[in-house]
């Protein structure tokens, strides 16, 4: 066996997100060609040692400065080949490491969300998709990839599954997308009832669930509540399969309405959830709650936001505006 399709094999013995495996495959590949060039020859893992992975961390820091982030996901991806894909001990070693820099979240302020939600497309599924982001906290591909099950109009709150870390939660539902949301439920079913019809209508479930109850991939509530437009074929069984939303188109769509509401920030999916974690706090909800709805697993995450609040000018007067406001 080839050892990229190995290492494939093994992400999903260990049942890891389709991301995660394109994500070690496309390091281990830059990993071996890096040697490759440098020797002038292929050198197969097994032939390689400890130095061999000081050497390409310190390139990617020192040669193509690299984020921190970035690093850190090649030397994920390395430890993962030696130790799971080949089982061989590295040992310790120690690379140039890229600075992981402190940085603090770009916050929206609630007129500006109100203005670069107001400049999506009217009635448009990526501005529902948009409002979820800001009124529910959800990440970019949690948002993405929710299915209709995860959707609980009655009770007003929305499941998060296998998001960050594979962890499961439940964050908020607003009540004004409970009506937008429901309408985009009954678009799903009936495209769902004319791929049936069509001999489709597949979508892609955990092995697990598929195992337990085939029929599965079938149902309406495991189809995703944002899809694609077109379907995929899926290697495996070869069917076609509903997809969902891919998050490129999302993101520039929240990128245009950003540059069309005219704001001179640097506007991103994300930020919708850094508003959300901040305008939380600002109402008065204590910084544990937020943490919950957010998914973090260390409050000292969620504690940036205080950071964000707390910058200088909120509370404090200038002394420019000093003699203003009867202080001097």
């Amino acid at each position: 066996m080839k050892l990229l399709e190995q290492t494939r094999q093994v992400c999903r013995t260990k049942h890891y997100s389709p991301r995660t495996e394109d994500s070690y495959i496309r390091w281990i590949e830059r990993f071996l060609r890096f040697h490759r060039d440098t020797a002038g020859q292929w050198i197969h893992p097994r032939d390689m040692s400890a130095e061999h992975v000081e050497a390409f961390l310190t390139h990617l820091a020192a040669r193509c400065r690299v984020a921190a982030s970035t690093q850190n996901q090649a030397l994920n991806a390395l430890v993962f080949l030696f130790r799971d894909a080949i089982q061989k001990a590295l040992g310790e070693f120690d690379a140039v490491r890229a600075k992981r820099p402190l940085r603090l979240p770009t916050v929206l302020s609630r007129d500006e969300v109100r203005r670069v939600l107001s400049a999506m497309e009217p009635g448009s599924v990526h501005g529902l998709m948009a409002k979820l982001l800001y009124g529910s906290g959800l990440r970019l591909m949690e948002c993405c990839t929710l299915r209709v099950m995860d959707v609980d109009l009655d009770r007003g709150q929305i499941m998060i599954r296998s998001g960050k870390g594979d962890k499961d939660r439940v964050t908020m539902l607003p009540v004004g997308l409970r009506e937008p949301l429901s309408a985009q439920i009954e678009r799903v079913a009936r495209r769902h009832a004319i791929a049936v019809d069509r001999g489709r209508g597949w979508v892609s479930v955990p092995a697990s669930v598929e195992h337990k109850r085939p029929s599965a991939p079938k149902e309406l509530g495991w189809q995703f509540l944002f899809p694609s437009r077109n379907c995929v074929r899926d290697p495996d069984s070869g069917r076609w399969q509903t997809w969902y939303t891919h998050p490129s188109t999302l993101s520039r769509a929240v990128k245009q309405a950003a540059a069309d509401a005219d704001l001179r920030k640097r506007v991103t999916c994300h930020t919708f959830r850094h508003s959300f974690a901040t305008h939380l706090p600002e109402a008065g909800y204590d910084i544990r709650t937020v943490q919950e709805l957010l998914g973090h697993k260390d409050v000292q995450t969620t504690m940036i936001y205080t950071h964000v609040l707390q910058q200088p000018g909120m509370g404090v007067i200038s002394p420019l505006d000093a003699e203003r406001f009867g202080a001097i």
